[in-house]
């Protein structure tokens, strides 16, 4: 049953074509044995820097305990390490591995071959677009 007033919903519009997304790339990234929030979290990471954890559940669109369980079976796959901030010892930083890093490497070709054929179904122009009208509406959304 469709309750066709949902669809004139925006946050639940949303969550439909996020649901449909995330489980396509979810199918992509099982090969790696990595879900899309473990994905989020290599990738934040792959700048180089360290990240705290609050930082790293932000950039990463994740409750702390949630990111704290999906970091430690990271960390126990070897492909994330924890480290004291050298600067701040009482910060404990969450960086990638060379591990980590080839993971990366892998799942980015995954990820835009995933891209791909969705810009390639909706067409490259209309996702370019609808890429800058979403991160407009979320600045404008912004607390």
């Amino acid at each position: 049953m469709t309750d066709t007033t949902l669809r004139t919903s925006l946050p639940y519009l949303l969550s439909e074509v996020e649901r449909q997304l995330n489980r396509q790339l979810a199918e992509g990234l099982a090969a790696e044995g990595v879900s899309v929030e473990q994905w989020r979290i290599l990738r934040a990471l792959s700048d180089g820097h360290g990240h705290s954890m609050t930082d790293l559940a932000e950039a990463v669109l994740m409750p702390h305990p949630t990111l704290t369980k999906a970091v430690d079976r990271l960390v126990d796959d070897a492909v994330v390490y924890r480290r004291q901030d050298t600067a701040d010892r009482r910060r404990v930083a969450v960086y990638l591995s060379d591990l980590g890093r080839d993971l990366v490497a892998r799942l980015d070709r995954r990820v835009a071959s995933h891209q791909a054929r969705v810009s390639a179904a909706f067409g490259a122009e209309r996702t370019e677009r609808l890429m800058r009208e979403l991160e407009a509406l979320a600045a404008a959304c912004k607390d």
